[in-house]
Parts: C-alpha cells; structure tokens; sequence
C-alpha cells in the first residue's frame, strides 16, 4: 500500500468552534488507513468578512494549534492545516500560515504565505487587499514525510512558477495548494494553474479548496482536487461538499522525471532557482 492523502473540501464558516467540530466528523467518519496525509483548504478554520477580525482572532490560535495537535495524535495522521493565522511580531499583522503537523501533534514546518492577493476581480465584491492585515512570507519551506518530500505554497502563490521550481530544487516530491479562489478566477485559471504546476514540477499538487457560498458573503470555487506527475487530474471534488482520497506513488513520479528529465535540460536556472 502507498501512502494516501485525504483531501478536505470545506464551506467554513466565521465560527472556528463549527468549523473545528467539521474536521473532528470528517475524520471520525474516515477511518483512515497509516499513513494518511489530511489537507486542509485556506482559512479554513473561520472565514472573515474582514482582517480586522482575523488579526484579533490571530493572538489566541495557538490554543487551535495545540487542537490539531491532539487531533494528529488521536487519528495518528500527518495534517497539512491549510492557513491559520498566526500574529507577525513588530509588524501589527499577521502570518497566513500553514502548518504541518506530524502524527506526534509535532509542528515539523511552517510556511507563512509570500503571495498576497491583492486584486481586482469582477464578483460583486469591492476587491481584495490581502496585504492590509497580512505580512507576507520570504521562506520557500520543504520538509521530508512519509509521503515524500512536500513543499508548501498557498492560494495565490500558485500564479508564481519559480517559487515551485525553488521547491523542486529543494527536492519536492509533492506540493501542497490549500486555497479560496474566488469562482470567477477560479472558472478561468485554477485546474490550468494546478496542471502546470504537476506538469513543469513533476510533482503531485493537492489542493484544497472552499466551496460554495459563504457566511461571510464570500463565494468560493471548490473543486479540490488531486493531480499526478504527469499533469492528470486524479481526483476532483468538483463543487460538493465532500472529501476526496488518493495514493502517492513516487515510484511513478521517479519514472515520470527518468522519462522525461526536464530538470537537467533547464537551460534557464535562475538565482532564485538555485
């Protein structure tokens, strides 16, 4: 048996306690097999309608923390938390961060998301300002696993290909996509963004996404989904509130890089690359 990732498509909502109660049922339906890779979508443990309100909430997530920490050790899983946000010292802001946990409950790597969204889109909404309350990332995080060597990026990073060609260098295996794209970026770019990820990386992409209308007024794309190696779409949650499951195989991930070994024909490895 290869190991297996357990992808959670959320609708969260601006009660972490509900949203918390959601993860502890899905895992408790899911009786899953060792070892088991939980992903979990951007903001997924309450979903604003303002920074203001996350910055405040930020100053006491580190007893969430220690939450899914006991939830690691209870369902013996590996958990890629999505986003929590985390208080940024001396800047007034906080880290979209995600976090990894092992089936210690042990934090084994934090990403502090480096892409911030700040947009215009055509949604009905008055636009996005992610910077206003958030502090961007610098460090381009991979860490070893039982899955493989796994790079973390968030969202929008997804957008930016030399931050995954960084992780490759570093030598990732899979790469880790939690996300809340909006529906309308998400109709035009989110399965061609992933694919391109999978495919110039060679790696498997897992991403998981918010799904439907929100609390908040929020409307989200969903289709979560599980991407090989090779660029093929695994598995896809579509717009279902619902889970979705999928093996790593890295024996097939190794053939896919000695078939096709674009890593030693770059021609155009960049500072940052290295």
């Amino acid at each position: 048996m290869h190991p297996q990732a357990f992808i959670v498509q959320m609708r969260s909502t601006m009660s972490a306690e509900q949203n918390f109660s959601y993860l502890q049922q899905q895992l408790t339906d899911a009786k899953l097999s060792k070892p088991t890779l939980v992903c979990l979508p951007e903001t997924w443990l309450y979903f604003n309608k303002d920074g203001a309100t996350t910055l405040e909430q930020s100053k006491s997530n580190h007893l969430w923390v220690e939450k899914l920490a006991q939830l690691c050790r209870q369902f013996s899983i590996w958990l890629a938390a999505g986003t929590i946000a985390l208080p940024s010292e001396n800047t007034g802001k906080y880290y979209a961060a995600s976090l990894l946990f092992n089936e210690q409950g042990e934090v084994v790597a934090q990403y502090n998301k480096i892409h911030l969204f700040d947009a215009q889109v055509q949604d009905g909404s008055s636009g996005y300002q992610e910077s206003k309350f958030t502090q961007a990332g610098s460090d381009v995080v991979v860490v070893d696993s039982p899955f493989g060597r796994i790079g973390l990026s968030v969202c929008y990073d997804v957008r930016f290909a030399c931050l995954y060609q960084k992780m490759v260098a570093l030598g990732a295996e899979v790469i880790l996509v939690p996300s809340a794209f909006t529906t309308v970026t998400g109709e035009a770019h989110w399965l061609p963004l992933l694919q391109a990820r999978a495919i110039e990386t060679q790696c498997y992409v897992l991403a998981a996404a918010q799904v439907g209308q929100h609390e908040n007024g929020r409307a989200t794309y969903g289709h979560s989904v599980a991407i090989s190696p090779w660029g093929a779409v695994l598995e896809n949650a579509k717009t279902k509130l619902t889970n979705i499951e999928c093996q790593l195989d890295l024996s097939e991930l190794q053939q896919v890089r000695a078939s096709l070994p674009v890593h030693q024909h770059n021609r155009f490895k960049s500072t940052f690359y290295e």
